[in-house]
Parts: structure tokens; sequence; C-alpha cells
């Protein structure tokens, strides 16, 4: 057998424990803070999880299901878990460098498999169960998947996805081989499978909420080393019991129900559930002893329209993630809770790498500094010059040119892309796409995607800006805003609204919305124009805009408007 690298586990460790020493400690924590060599050789699953999970009793995983019932796995019990199934997939061809399609829930098995698949060098390509056939047979054909793991339930959306893949279902199914029967495998360490630090890990799809969903590889270290910076912005600490809202197989999930929690030795708990219920979701994070918490805007918006007269229960750390968090629900939880809720930025092409970290001075709206160890700057979109100062805005870019080198948390690049690749790596740097603002402190303001900013009356509106104003209506449960094409103003501000319950979607709603809109901006940033409806989301839960655009400009090349529309005109009570 061969044994974990000492050295790298020493390093690892080294650097985690600093971070946790330095939790409220912004200003120490991003001048002292270096990524650690782990060396040419690493696997985050035998040189990290294995060590710390070896006898170790502490619960690594809960599950609690909407019955009332649950599993708890220690870390020790992963790890042997882990074992016998990395044995048992080795039997049937899984080998180092092979991509394996993981599409399960929330379920003991789906971390069983990612650990078991690092054990054996393979390569992990996480799928949401949400995907059809369709998106099988895409993910097959980019990620040269040569086995998939699923759900006894979902093996039929295989059925017209051609390939000569290996076919394990969790449950027993015909020609599908049953993953239960690994448990009758020796659950003794397995050999280091001798991956490099650049080896390949993960293939991870984005949402695809502009384009096709591209496909972004990550190494060995840039995911497992790198969301060290995860871990330091969502505060978690050995003991932890972290609740994270996200979906299995897109990357927060990884963020925060895989590498985060266990890179602190804390318990990553789950609550099952077929539809949200805030009031249920409440009562885990009390009885649980929740310590931790990060979920989407969507669900914190849901969370303060219910009861939150019960109190934080157990909970230190509040976090959102996954789109920009509007500042009036910062405030409201901080109203009924007594809580800051922090926010931060990162993408599935990288870690966390903007956030407001522990103890720091949150500003409204503002989701914090660069995290430790990552070189941010922003970028002027038109000069490619970079931008400093307050009230500097530019495109959030990384540094790849810095004395540290290319930033430890970035992918390598988009998998079978070239083209894509150097368009995100050009200049020396990495390109998000996301453009944001600058104030006196070095503290970062989302301002929105580079492809939904926009001009009206030659003036930059940013959406986020406008949605964020909008989602403070009690009326408004969600809302886009996009550009409508207009002949005198070129474009104007149109709102696309899904109403919070107890209103309609009707002209008295309509008229209440326009008048806060005209009370809370200046006219140049008003809402003309807004429509009712429900809004086109990615499989993931974001909000595709691109699609809304879309649909603006077909009725203005057809010379139409919709039926269902508002526009402020509408409603001579309104002044100007």
């Amino acid at each position: 057998m061969t044994t974990p690298t000492t050295s790298a586990h020493a390093a690892y460790r080294a650097a985690r424990d600093q971070l946790l020493a330095l939790r409220t400690e912004h200003d120490r924590a991003t001048a002292e803070f270096r990524f650690p060599d782990v060396g040419d050789t690493f696997c985050w699953a035998v040189d990290w999880f294995d060590v710390v999970a070896l006898d170790n009793d502490r619960p690594a995983l809960v599950i609690a299901e909407e019955d009332g019932s649950s599993s708890t796995s220690s870390y020790d019990d992963m790890r042997r878990r882990s074992n016998r199934l990395a044995r048992w997939l080795a039997r049937r061809g899984v080998a180092r460098g092979d991509s394996v399609i993981v599409m399960l829930g929330n379920q003991v098995e789906l971390w069983e498999s990612m650990l078991a698949v690092m054990k054996l060098g393979a390569v992990v390509m996480p799928t949401t169960v949400a995907v059809g056939p369709a998106e099988l047979r895409d993910r097959i054909e980019r990620g040269q998947a040569r086995h998939v793991i699923t759900n006894a339930a979902e093996v039929t959306k295989f059925d017209d996805v051609p390939g000569d893949y290996t076919r394990i279902s969790v449950g027993a199914v015909d020609g599908w081989a049953d993953l239960h029967a690994a448990t009758a495998e020796d659950d003794a360490p397995l050999p280091h499978p001798g991956t490099g630090s650049r080896d390949r890990l993960l293939l991870y799809f984005t949402s695809g909420t502009t384009s096709r969903p591209k496909l972004v590889e990550h190494t060995q270290v840039s995911y497992p080393v790198g969301h060290l910076t995860t871990m330091y912005w969502l505060g978690l600490q050995p003991g932890d019991v972290h609740l994270n809202i996200s979906s299995p197989g897109w990357a927060k999930h990884a963020w925060s129900c895989f590498f985060a929690p266990w890179i602190a030795e804390a318990t990553v708990f789950l609550y099952n559930y077929t539809r949200f219920d805030a009031p249920a979701l409440l009562g885990q994070l009390r009885s649980r002893d929740v310590t931790t918490f990060c979920a989407p805007p969507t669900v914190w918006r849901m969370l303060i329209q219910a009861d939150l007269s019960g109190g934080p229960g157990s909970l230190r750390e509040v976090i959102s993630a996954g789109e920009p968090l509007n500042p009036e629900v910062i405030s409201q939880v901080q109203d009924k809770w007594g809580l800051t809720l922090r926010d931060g930025f990162g993408q599935t092409e990288m870690t966390a790498v903007v956030g407001n970290s522990p103890g720091q001075v949150v500003k409204a709206g503002s989701m914090g500094r660069p995290l430790p160890g990552v070189p941010v700057v922003l970028v002027d979109p038109v000069t490619a010059e970079r931008v400093s100062g307050a009230g500097a805005e530019g495109e959030i870019c990384l540094d790849l040119t810095g004395p540290t080198g290319r930033p430890v948390p970035l992918m390598v690049g988009y998998h079978g892309d070239d083209e894509r690749t150097a368009e995100a790596m050009a200049d020396g740097l990495y390109h998000t796409g996301d453009v944001a603002s600058l104030d006196e402190d070095g503290y970062i303001t989302y301002v929105g995607r580079t492809d939904d900013v926009f001009k009206a009356s030659d003036y930059k509106v940013s959406p986020f800006e406008l949605e964020s104003v909008l989602i403070e209506h009690p009326a408004v449960a969600e809302v886009a805003v996009v550009p409508a094409p207009d002949a005198l103003r070129l474009a104007v501000p149109k709102a696309y609204v899904v109403v919070a319950s107890g209103w309609q979607p009707d002209r008295v709603t309509a008229f209440a919305i326009f008048r806060h809109a005209r009370e809370h901006l200046p006219p140049y940033l008003r809402i003309r124009r807004l429509e009712f409806g429900e809004l086109p989301k990615t499989i993931s839960g974001k909000i595709r805009r691109v699609e809304l655009r879309g649909r603006e400009d077909a009725l203005a090349r057809e010379g139409e408007t919709s039926t269902d529309e508002y526009r402020d005109d509408m409603f001579p009570d309104l002044r100007s």
C-alpha cells in the first residue's frame, strides 16, 4: 500500500489552520496567507480526507428526510465506505483518468462516489438529476464519459443515450450493476492513485445563463486546495454543523457540501424536501443545531417572508451565494435574528474569490473584498486597463501574471473549447464577465454581467441596482430587469415580476410597483415597463435574462408589444 504524502498533508493542514486562526482578521489573512505547496503528487481524498477520517467518529454527513427519518455517517464511515466502493468500481473498469458521470441526489452514495472516484485517480463529472436525454448525450460526448453512476429511478433517461459506458445504478436494474454490491468489498486503504497536482479531477458544466453550458476543467489542486478560501469565507470551524442549500450536480454543491466543510472537519447537514417549505427548514435549522447556513437569495427572500420570531437557534454564520444579494434581505435578517448576512462571489470556474468574511464590516450591497491568496483586479472592459481607487468600475478579473503566478483556485480552462478558453484568459487575466465597482475601503459592489448592463437615454443601467430597489416592495417576490428597445431612448428598463403571496398580477399592483420605483430611483433609472409572470431559469435555478432580452428584441423587430405589459404612461397619477 502506498501511504499518503505526509508532506502534502502537513502543508495543507498548516494552511488550513492558519486561516482558522485568522478567521476574523481579514487584513492579516490577505497579507500573510499563501496557498500551500502540496507537491507534484496529490489526491485530496487520500492525502487529506482519509488522514483526518481515520478512526474519527465525528459526524461527517447527516441527511434528514421530510418524513422525520435521518441517517448519520461518521468520517471513518465515509472513509471505509468509499474504500469499498473504489475497489468495486475498479473491478468494473473505472481507472485513472476515466470520466465518471455521478448523477445522484442528496444521498450518502453521492459523497461515497465522489471520494471513491477520486481515490482511483478518475475524473468526476457531477450531474444534476434534472437533466434529460439531450443534455446527457451532450455531457457524455463532450466529457468523454466512460462510466455512469445514477439512481435506479433515473436509468430510463439513458435508454436513448448512445455510448460504450459502464452503467452503474443505486438499486437493482436489468443491465445495470447495482452499487449496493460494493458493501461486500474490503474496506482497507487503497494504494495512492499517484495523481499529479495538475491532473484532471473535475469536469463541471456551467448553468448556461447566457449561452450553451461550458465544460469547466479543474485539477487535483484547483478545487481541493482552492476551496481553503471558501472555508474561510463561510467561517467554518472544526465541529460546526453546516447546511448549504444547493442542488447536487452544480459547483456550489461541491463548494459548500463537500470540500469546504470537510476541509474544516465540520459536519455536512442536508435536509431533503420535495417542495420548499420555509417553516420546515427553519425547524430543521433549530432542532439540528446548525451553526453555519448558506443559501441563495431566493431562499433568503422566502425565509424573511416566513415567521422568524423563533430565533436563529445555534446559528453563528449566515451566508448568501449564487446570485447578488439585495441589501433589503441583509437588513431583515439583521433586524429579526441579530445576525449579519454575508455575501460573496465566485464561479464554477474558480472557488470563492471575493467575500464578506466573518467579523468584518458589511456594507449594504457590497459582496466584500478579495479573499486571502486571490489576486482580484478590476479592468476597464473597453481599454483593458486596470482601474483602482474609490469609484472605479470594471470587469472583475484574476491576475494570471502576478508574483504568485497563476491563481491556485482557477480552472485549467473550458474542456474541448480552446477558443472560449483563450477569450477568458486574454491579456494575462481571467475574465469573469462580471462588472463591479470599488469603494475607498476596497469593497467590491456587483453591477451586473457584461451582457446584462445596458444604456438607456445614454445612461448606463445596472439591472441588479434596479432589482435591489424593486425587491424591497412587498408585492415583489422575484424580479428581472432587462432593456426594452425604445425609439426615443434607445432602450428603457423593463421589469419582469413574480408577485408575492397575497398580491395579484394586475393593474393595481403594477401601479404600486411603478410608484415605489419613482420614489426610490432617479428619473434616468426608473422602470418604464412592467410585466408579470414566471421567470425563465436554468436547471440550476439562475434567471436567464438573455431569454427575456431576446423576447423584447423579437417583439421590437416585429413592431409589436406584449399584450400583458404595463407602461408607466398608462397611469396618469404617476408624476414625472
